[in-house]
């Protein structure tokens, strides 16, 4: 798996160390290459190591988070109220506090702003193994999210920074880190109770973890493309940083992507939250069942970012997209309708396999259109998900006034729309 994770295609293994582009401000713009012949430097390897190990920790923290919900609520005695309020609040403040952070990354002092977010970041998972109520739990949740936002989205700019004409297959990367963390937060809850610990030991040692991680970062130095752009000269400001952002969403090609990255999550992480409870409700089976399904759908999207990368050495993102989409497009009908359960779950691991490659695609095709400004695209997808956060909301209003099988259907918006979108060339 290392080997895929930094395998390089012969056409962007060069020579020369130096390169110079003309940005969409007519600036021109000096790349300094982070390889050496055909090789990465092995400094350069371990700093991609790092970050890729800081989503993963994310994802295990995020997955750890919610499937532990059960046991938090029994012992802060929390109320479902109160619970939604846990889930909204924090992703709130940090929708409105991380384009900031995006902003003030490509502004300058970026290592300064992951350290300081990693910081937070353990602080929060203390604070959160710390609570007995839900006014600590909570501050400690709106700690924690934009923690997230400065410690791991400005690392994920920083990796899309190190080789700018390789942001699909590094997002691949990035994809699959998260993937692992995914499918290991289940076992870790699962291993801490097995040995009879309880849900705040394991912040304890996620927080332990992200302390090790931040050291990790604080003594390396971070070296890899350098991309002179506007944000580095001296008379840029915030508020120039705003209007770069207004001025980003005005571009066609920039809100094109946006809309496309949102429109996919409808069948990424939307629809995972409504798998389990349509096969428990329209289906009928067991919980036990559901908890099945959802490991095929999580496991077969693993191997999906597994396969991703070295796919993308091989053949260009958008057109593997295309063909996952249009796939996605028809089976997707096929296991609303289907009455057998063993198919469904079939065809439900080849979804999850198919769509593995959409974030990263789409992600890197952001990154590309935003060259030399990897913390804006932080802050512009911060704004747009303040408006596909509405997504789950609607969707359950739909499935409490119509039903969950009619409403399952929504979700072929996602591959509709994408598929809409992706026959426009690009200018």
């Amino acid at each position: 798996m290392a080997k895929l994770l930094f395998m390089d295609s012969p056409a962007n293994c060069q020579r020369s160390e130096k390169s110079v582009l003309v940005n969409k401000f007519g600036k021109r713009e000096n790349l300094t290459m982070s390889l050496d012949g055909h090789k990465k430097t092995k400094s350069v390897i371990v700093f991609i190591s790092l970050l890729l190990a800081i989503e993963g920790l994310d994802e295990i923290v995020d997955g750890v988070m919610g499937v532990t919900y059960p046991l938090i609520r029994d012992d802060l005695e929390l109320s479902y109220v109160q619970i939604g309020l846990l889930l909204t609040i924090p992703n709130t403040v940090s929708s409105l506090i991380e384009p900031i952070l995006g902003i003030l990354g490509d502004f300058g002092g970026r290592k300064l702003l992951i350290l300081g977010g990693g910081i937070s970041f353990a602080a929060a998972l203390v604070l959160i193994a710390l609570s007995h109520q839900f006014w600590s739990l909570l501050a400690a949740l709106v700690l924690f999210y934009p923690a997230s936002g400065a410690f791991v989205s400005l690392s994920q700019a920083t990796l899309m920074d190190l080789e700018p004409h390789r942001h699909e297959a590094n997002m691949a990367r990035w994809a699959l880190a998260g993937s692992l963390g995914n499918v290991l937060a289940p076992l870790a809850l699962t291993g801490a109770l097995t040995l009879n610990q309880s849900w705040r030991n394991v912040f304890l040692t996620l927080a332990a973890l992200s302390v090790c991680l931040l050291c990790s970062v604080w003594k390396f130095p971070i070296e890899g493309v350098k991309v002179s752009t506007p944000m580095d000269m001296p008379e840029f400001s915030i508020q120039k940083g705003i209007h770069h952002v207004i001025y980003a969403l005005k571009r066609r090609n920039v809100l094109r992507w946006l809309i496309l990255l949102q429109s996919s999550d409808l069948m990424l992480d939307v629809v995972r939250g409504f798998l389990a409870l349509y096969f428990v409700d329209v289906i009928g089976i067991s919980g036990t069942q559901a908890s099945f399904a959802f490991s095929i759908w999580l496991g077969f999207g693993l191997l999906g970012d597994l396969f991703l990368i070295p796919l993308l050495e091989r053949v260009q993102g958008i057109q593997y997209l295309r063909l996952s989409v249009f796939l996605v497009l028809c089976l997707y009908p096929a296991f609303l309708l289907l009455p057998n359960i063993t198919l469904k779950i079939i065809i439900l691991g080849a979804l999850g396999f198919l769509n593995a490659g959409w974030y990263s695609i789409l992600q890197g095709q952001l990154y590309t259109a935003m060259l030399g400004q990897s913390g804006t695209v932080m802050a512009l997808n911060n704004l747009a998900g303040l408006v596909s956060a509405f997504m789950p909301l609607v969707l359950g209003w739909l499935a409490h006034k119509y039903g969950l099988q009619p409403t399952m259907w929504a979700f072929l918006a996602a591959p509709m729309i994408l598929l809409i979108g992706l026959c426009y060339e690009r200018k």
